[in-house]
């Protein structure tokens, strides 16, 4: 865990703000990678992940943006509401489960609303690599898009088409034209909202683009119809030990009571750090962020959301 205090609080755009973190000691912050994230808790006992979004060769501060969900479950509110600017807060060191492509030739970033927040990164990076991108970021009007300043001011600016649905010359962004054929070498990387995130993805599957040249990250998990879930069994195959799942409760919150740690951060799907192998048994998969492929080997699943569509799954726990 980091101690740091939040150096400066700045309205980027309208319900979003911009939080800069230092270390409280005022030492050098642990380098990062472009995508990678930070666990935030807040004094409430939440804990929420955001986008690092400035650029990776800065290690004097970390810049996060957050956008004030009206179905905040807790996080972006308090982080509005109850974080202010010289407050301390806990943070955990980077993660990155949306990192850019090592081998990629050429690269498409496409961000939709607070979704521009790990692009951001990636576009300094891949600028300072002198690598071939460009980036695309959709937006409802110009007081909703969040560092628009920096983006129009930054030194790749020629490389950014901005798509602003609300302005009276056509710009809302045609993906059926962007992604209409495959390009071997290039990678496209999404990040936005549900309903954007889907728009994006279906048109790029639709045109043929293989999946490992798609990359995602989504920021809140798509609605789970619980009616019909059913109970199930757990065994860990290290000790032999078997748990009994409730309909009502996950497979996370069962081993998480008897002791048994499994890493995991959103507890909604979106993140991948529980994904855990399984041994025996097929998953009822619920998550976001492993791909179709991946879910159709059955070989792994997240114990934070997903369920068992056999009476029992055998875990490599």
């Amino acid at each position: 865990m980091l101690q740091v205090l939040v150096n400066r609080k700045a309205h980027v755009a309208d319900g979003i703000c911009s939080f800069e973190l230092r270390l409280a000691n005022g030492e050098l912050l642990p380098a990062f990678t472009a995508g990678a994230h930070v666990d935030v808790h807040l004094p409430s006992g939440v804990v929420r992940q955001y986008s690092l979004c400035n650029p990776p060769e800065e290690r004097h501060r970390y810049l996060i943006g957050v956008l004030k969900d009206p179905l905040s479950r807790g996080g972006s509110q308090a982080m509005h509401e109850r974080v202010e600017q010289g407050q301390a807060l806990q943070i955990s060191e980077p993660r990155n489960l949306f990192p850019l492509a090592a081998h990629g030739q050429r690269h498409l970033l496409i961000a939709g609303g607070i979704g521009i927040t790990p692009m951001l990164a990636m576009a300094h990076e891949l600028e300072r690599q002198g690598a071939d991108f460009e980036l695309h970021y959709c937006f409802r009007s110009r007081d909703r898009a969040a560092f628009l300043d920096s983006l129009e001011n930054a030194s790749f600016a020629p490389r950014v088409t901005l798509h602003d649905d609300s302005s009276a010359e056509p710009s809302k962004l045609d993906a059926s034209a962007l992604l209409q054929r495959p390009e071997p070498g290039r990678h496209i990387y999404v990040c936005g909202p549900g309903g954007f995130m889907d728009y994006i993805l279906t048109t790029a599957a639709a045109a043929g683009w293989p999946e490992d040249q798609v990359h995602r990250e989504f920021f809140a998990a798509a609605p789970i119809d619980h009616d019909g879930d059913q109970a199930f069994e757990v065994e860990l195959a290290r000790s032999g030990k078997v748990f009994q799942i409730p309909a009502d409760r996950s497979v996370f919150e069962v081993l998480d009571d008897a002791g048994i740690e499994i890493e995991t951060s959103c507890e909604q799907g979106i993140c991948g750090s529980c994904i855990t192998r399984v041994l025996s048994g097929t998953p009822d998969h619920r998550d976001q962020f492993m791909t179709d492929s991946e879910h159709a080997r059955n070989d792994q699943f997240t114990p934070c959301c997903s369920r068992a569509k056999t009476p029992r799954l055998v875990l490599d726990l």
